[in-house]
């Protein structure tokens, strides 16, 4: 009970929550220089017609009657058609979305696969040789930023070696996941090496523990000892930590999807603020924004399904 009550506090939270995002984005757009209408028809056009696309926009209307009627559209899930593509804002998003998701549950794959292993092996064996160049490996990949390792990769993988598309998005299935495959395990090389760090760190923090010790006197198997022991401690924080780089990834993914000219969210926001396309920034904001406030409350559920003493009051 005191479980459901805290998931129900915390949905409530949310709405003063994204009110004010709703706040923030609607006007934070409106401050950006550029009229909408004027982008729309060309500088050539008259201002009869450059009137009418404002009223046909609802540009023309106050401040304060479009900040209602977009809140109602917050409500209902039905924010109009994009004023650029003119298509449902709605049905533009769940199509972009399925590319943006798909990139960042595949990173997240990656992710783990490379940090895992390595980010235990690393606090295992971190007083030796090899623990110290997994550790400075880490620490580059930290430091390059995300945009210069997939040149270099796109560069070697698929313009060198012609083993990957060079960007795009296929029309099968199994061309969609072969044209992901580059730009997941650039987004994941950065994850990667933050998690690999964390897992460093609490494996060697972990080992020290008087538990861990009187396992091993005990006579227990390395292996039950490395699950039940280690790592089961260790994917605390660490499970944190990847929802963190989670909402990261989705919000953040412009970068990636520019580079690998992958046709998601993160191309569609960014062509749609030099557009001045208020429906489409308002809407993937919210929507976004509900997206990473519902990771947080799962966050928290999974860190209390994993360690029995976080209790969700």
């Amino acid at each position: 009970m005191e479980e459901l009550t805290y998931i129900v506090k915390r949905i409530l939270q949310m709405i003063p929550v994204l009110l004010i995002i709703t706040f923030i984005i609607f006007f934070g757009m409106r401050l950006i220089p550029g009229d909408p209408a004027l982008l729309l028809v060309g500088n050539r056009a008259s201002d009869e017609v450059i009137a009418a696309t404002r009223a046909r926009l609802g540009l023309d209307e106050p401040l304060f009657t479009q900040y209602l009627l977009f809140l109602k559209q917050c409500l209902t899930f039905d924010f109009g058609e994009s004023m650029t593509l003119r298509a449902p804002v709605t049905e533009l998003f769940a199509q972009k979305a399925v590319i943006t998701v798909s990139l960042t549950l595949m990173t997240i794959v990656f992710a783990i696969l490379i940090s895992f292993p390595l980010g235990y092996a690393a606090g295992v064996k971190h007083d030796s040789k090899i623990g110290s160049f997994i550790d400075s490996l880490s620490l580059t990949f930290v430091s390059v930023p995300e945009f210069l390792v997939g040149l270099v990769i796109m560069l070697i993988f698929a313009l060198r070696l012609k083993w990957f598309p060079v960007g795009g998005w296929g029309d099968t299935l199994g061309e969609r996941l072969h044209a992901l495959i580059l730009p997941a395990f650039t987004g994941a090389l950065g994850t990667a090496a933050l998690v690999l760090r964390n897992i460093r760190g609490n494996v060697i923090q972990v080992l020290d523990k008087d538990y861990v010790d009187f396992a091993y006197s005990k006579g227990l198997s390395p292996w039950k000892i490395r699950t039940r022991y280690i790592f089961k401690n260790v994917l605390i924080s660490t499970v944190t930590l990847l929802a963190m780089r989670m909402t990261y990834m989705l919000a953040g993914s412009i970068v990636i999807e520019s580079v690998f000219a992958l046709p998601g969210i993160g191309q569609m926001m960014l062509n749609a603020i030099l557009a001045r396309d208020y429906s489409i920034v308002q809407a993937t904001v919210y929507l976004f924004s509900i997206i990473v406030l519902l990771m947080n409350l799962l966050t928290d559920i999974a860190y209390s399904l994993l360690d029995p003493r976080v209790k969700l009051n």
